[in-house]
């Protein structure tokens, strides 16, 4: 059901979610947020990269047992 919401905003709904937050967080606050969102998915990537590699260490670790 959440997706099909999706489907249904336009190009005039995005835009007024942005003036939306605009208003709400003002101008100089915008990049310090989006500079945060940023390295939060920068260390999610990261960590989603480094599970599968511990994942194998330890498949290593249960052959030699």
């Amino acid at each position: 059901m959440n997706t099909l919401f999706f489907l249904f905003i336009g190009p005039w709904q995005i835009i007024l979610i942005v003036v939306i937050v605009l208003l709400m967080f003002g101008g100089k606050k915008i990049p310090e947020l989006m500079r945060g969102l940023g390295s939060g998915i920068k260390e999610f990537k990261q960590a989603s990269k480094e599970e599968p590699e511990e994942e194998e260490g330890d498949k290593k670790l249960d052959d030699k047992n």
